[in-house]
């Protein structure tokens, strides 16, 4: 990928802060903290995938409850063996 050139003094000053106060190197915090948040977003789109898909999971089953039991979505009675109409 190459060099990452940042032209932003604060932030330079934050990372170069950051740095002293875990006593490490600039890159080396820079990407602990990357890493982190890397993680942390992450974890929050897993986490909204898991209940979207849990959201669905529940309608589904609320809709299933809605069916007359021992129904069927199997028509093959209604067709001849070509997969015309009778």
């Amino acid at each position: 990928m190459g060099q990452l050139n940042i032209k932003d003094d604060a932030l330079i000053a934050d990372a170069k802060a950051l740095a002293e106060l875990l006593g490490t190197t600039t890159t080396a915090a820079l990407r602990e903290a990357v890493q982190s948040r890397l993680a942390s977003e992450r974890a929050v789109r897993d986490d909204k995938a898991r209940r979207k898909y849990e959201a669905l999971m529940a309608i589904g089953r609320e809709s299933a409850k809605l069916f007359p039991p021992g129904g069927s979505s199997d028509h093959s009675d209604l067709y001849d063996e070509n997969g015309l109409p009778k």
